[in-house]
């Protein structure tokens, strides 16, 4: 793994996360699910001409497939972090976010209780 362009392995953070969000702690839009997954939009050459060189980074990862969780994980970033940039990427229309899926309706008391019921007769 290699380290992160923020990180310099003697000196520690060149950077500070802060830094990077522009002193911002949230994105302007939704709040993003640790396994909601980023998939980068074919955007038009030369839109992403007013992004970081971290927003780069995540629009590569994200092209892999992967979750905010993954993202930060993988860039050694703090998830807070990621969330703000994620958010700037999503506001400029270069990534699509897709919420992890509902989980479905416990069944009924009713119903568990006819399957137990069905399995003792076996």
């Amino acid at each position: 793994m290699t380290e992160p362009q923020w990180m310099d392995e003697e000196a520690g953070p060149v950077v500070r996360p802060y830094a990077l969000t522009g002193g911002r702690t949230r994105s302007s839009g939704a709040q993003l699910d640790l396994i909601s997954m980023v998939i980068p939009r074919d955007a038009p050459s030369g839109s992403d001409a007013g992004i970081g060189p971290e927003q780069r980074r995540i629009l590569e990862i994200a092209g892999r497939g992967a979750s905010v969780a993954d993202i930060a994980s993988e860039m050694g970033l703090p998830l807070g972090v990621v969330r703000v940039l994620l958010g700037d990427l999503h506001d400029l229309g270069l990534v699509d976010v897709r919420d992890p899926g509902k989980v479905a309706p416990l069944p009924s008391e009713r119903i568990l209780k006819e399957v137990i019921n069905g399995l003792r007769a076996l």
